[in-house]
Parts: C-alpha cells; structure tokens; sequence
C-alpha cells in the first residue's frame, strides 16, 4: 500500500511535470492544485514542506527552461560556470562531502564480494522508498525501490552474489541519507565503496564535484577526463551508477539542454534537479 510520504512525492511530481509542461502558460496555484487533486491551500503547504519555497518561487526555476539557461547550449561552459550561475562558491561543495571513493580490489571485484559483509535496510527519501547498503568501508550501493524491495535486494545480490547479507542500518547508511536534510555548509565524511573499472570510477568521482545546483552535460565530463571521443562511454558509465542521489548522475544533461534519460526515471530526475535548484535559490 502507498504510504502519506510516497503519495505526496507522486503527487509533487505531478506537479512539476505540469510546470514543465505547461510553463509558457505560467499556470496558476489554483489550476496546478486542480491538477493533482488538491486545494489550493493544502498543495501550497505541501510543496512548501516538499521543495523549501513555494510554487510560485518554483515555477521561475522549472527544470527545463533552468537546464537550458545554465549551460545555454554552449560546449564551453564550465562547471565553475554553471557553480557560479548556481549561486555557489565552487565546484568542490558536494565533492567535499565525500572523503574517498575507495574501489573494490581485483580480487573482490572478480569473486562478486565474496567475503564482504553487507548491511543493508529500506528507508523514506523525498523522492520515494531507497534501499541503502554498505561495507566497513563504506556505501556500496543506492537505489530507489520502485519495483520493491525485493526487486531491489535482488539488484543488489546481482552486483555481489557471493556476499554475506545482513538486515541492519549503519553509520555509513545514516551518514548517506542525511544528505537529504543536511545543512550544506557543515559537510560531514561520507565514503563510498565501489565496485567498478577504472574508467567508471574516474566517471563516478567527476560526477561528485557537480554541486548541488549545478548541471554539465555528457561531453563536458569526456572534456575534463581527457577522454573527447568518449561520450557514449561516459553515458554507459553514468547509467551503471551503483549509488542513486549520492553519485548526482542526475545532474548530467544532454549537451542540447534537454534532460536526457535517467536510471530511475525521469519524472525523478526532473524533480531531483527541480528540488535542487529551488534549494540553490532559496540559498542565495
């Protein structure tokens, strides 16, 4: 059964999907709560509660339309860029947030974690039920549990099928999900232990140093790991994100401005970036 949480993330989401949808109207509060069945009292409370500022403030930051203003269409824009005109002092605000991104050796990489202990449990975000897991070294795996949870334990036993599983939360996990209710400026240690080539680990960590707020597209990340010819690399290597919101591979558009796909769905992802970026404006 869905629960209040889960109900009223579909029901934002809906929301912001008819913002997006409807933006060149600027839709009223009145027609967007018609919309999604509520009045204009209570989703005005409600998407406060959800995004930090209100419909209106949020209807001026609509996805797209913020995609496409941030990097303009241009292959030259830089993620400073795109920090600054995020309202951010840098490209190291999130990256900040994670110590070490701590790769798998060769050996655990081939026997599939056998050996590992992982603890893994369920837990409520903004953006729908995740299941968390980790390591004594840290998270190993994120991932919004659509389908359920035992479609997404049966994810993660694919990543690691010999490995020793136990039901149970963590510090590591505690630490991860705070990220949804932490205050940006007093970043604490999160660590990440993944099992991934080479190359995925080099993409995967570029993709920290996005701040929140901030947005790049596939062939700025082939430019600044000195790979140009590889973007369709680059987009297999973010689709393979073992660590959903952690590792903000929402934060990578198409270089035209426009969304592109997303692993968990774009409805998700279109309201990952909006939520972000009210949280950005709502911060300056």
């Amino acid at each position: 059964m869905e629960t209040q949480q889960e109900m009223n993330y579909r029901r934002i989401a809906d929301a912001i999907a008819y913002y997006q949808e409807n933006f060149k109207e600027q839709p009223s509060l009145e027609q967007v709560a018609e919309h999604i069945h509520l009045s204009p009292f209570h989703f005005q409370r409600m998407f406060k509660e959800w995004a930090g500022v209100t419909p209106k403030q949020f209807l001026q930051y609509q996805t797209l339309e913020y995609a496409k203003g941030l990097l303009n269409g241009k292959s030259d824009t830089t993620l400073s860029d795109a920090a600054f005109e995020s309202g951010l002092s840098g490209t190291g605000r999130l990256h900040d947030l994670f110590i070490k991104i701590e790769g798998m050796t060769p050996g655990e990489y081939k026997n599939g974690g056998e050996n590992l202990d992982i603890n893994y449990h369920y837990a409520e975000s903004p953006f729908g039920e995740l299941l968390v897991a980790s390591t004594v070294k840290g998270v190993c795996f994120m991932t919004f549990a659509d389908e359920g949870e035992a479609e997404a334990l049966a994810e993660l036993r694919v990543r690691f099928p010999n490995a020793r599983y136990h039901v149970r939360s963590d510090e590591w996990q505690r630490m991860a999900l705070s990220i949804f209710t932490r205050n940006w400026d007093e970043p604490a240690e999160v660590k990440l232990h993944l099992k991934g080539t080479a190359f995925q680990l080099k993409v995967w960590e570029f993709l920290l140093k996005i701040p929140m707020g901030g947005l790049t597209s596939y062939g700025q990340i082939a430019e600044q790991i000195e790979h140009p010819k590889a973007m369709r690399a680059v987009g297999t290597a973010i689709g393979s994100n073992p660590v959903a919101f952690l590792i903000p591979c929402h934060r990578v558009i198409r270089n035209d401005g426009a969304l592109g796909g997303y692993h968990w769905g774009i409805t998700r992802k279109n309201a990952i970036i909006g939520w972000e970026a009210a949280k950005a404006a709502d911060a300056r």
